[in-house]
């Protein structure tokens, strides 16, 4: 039998380009998120930057443990895995990636970068070219940034590498959500794993997005989602027996 363990979808406002304000942000919702029982938490897409494609290259980090010190030590102070949202350094010659940190509560620091750009990134970001899953307690975590769930290639990757769990972390608007979400069933129900996003709730880039952080089980059904705009949590909790979920308010 294997141990549960309660992953959090984290909504919350983000502030353009502003990456100190925003990581205290992080910080305080992974504190949040841990003392609701969660031993993950996942932040959307760019969720640290916001979703400024503009400022990507001013505000591009190298993807080394040293430049992400203090989310590497909330998650360790609050024995918890972090999952953020990160414009990345590429090679001297390539454009930045639109990346994501993970910081496990070990002090381990693992980076992941979006491989499927939606049309007009590439004007402002290269493409990733390698898949992220992870272990934790004998289950496998795929991890998608936005477009990369719109192309069948990924999430048959993660169904090739025996992933269990579909993270996926995105800005979905409230114009494009009714699509994606039908299409994120589809995933779920195709490859049989639950998949989990965490969406913005700011106006970012443009975009006016819809929050609404929801769970799909592994037949595809929409198990819960937020139905809100407003900061919190959505806690999945992951069992042999299958998966449940409830909202939690947050104050930040």
């Amino acid at each position: 039998m294997n141990e549960p363990f309660v992953i959090g979808l984290a909504q919350m406002p983000v502030v353009k380009g502003e990456l100190a304000e925003n990581l205290n942000a992080h910080v305080s919702m992974a504190t949040a998120a841990s003392a609701q029982g969660c031993d993950i938490v996942v932040f959307p897409e760019l969720s640290l930057s916001g979703y400024e494609l503009e400022l990507l290259d001013a505000l591009a980090v190298d993807p080394v443990a040293e430049n992400f010190k203090a989310l590497s030590q909330a998650a360790k102070t609050n024995n918890i895995i972090i999952i953020a949202g990160c414009p990345l350094r590429g090679e001297a010659s390539e454009k930045p990636t639109i990346g994501a940190v993970i910081c496990f509560a070990t002090g381990e620091v693992e980076f992941y970068c979006k491989q499927y750009l939606h049309t007009g990134e590439e004007q402002y970001c290269s493409a990733g070219n390698k898949h992220y899953v992870f272990n934790y307690k004998h289950r496998r975590l795929a991890l998608a940034i936005c477009a990369d769930f719109s192309a069948p290639e990924h999430s048959q990757a993660a169904a090739n590498a025996n992933a269990d769990i579909y993270l996926v972390s995105a800005l979905i608007s409230q114009t494009g959500y009714e699509s994606d979400a039908a299409l994120l069933a589809k995933i779920a129900k195709k490859h049989h794993f639950p998949l989990l996003l965490s969406n913005h709730i700011s106006s970012t880039g443009g975009w006016s997005a819809a929050g609404n952080n929801a769970i799909w089980d592994a037949a595809g059904q929409m198990l819960a989602y937020t139905n809100t705009k407003q900061p919190s949590l959505l806690l999945c909790t992951i069992s042999d027996q299958g998966i449940s979920a409830i909202k939690a308010d947050v104050k930040l």
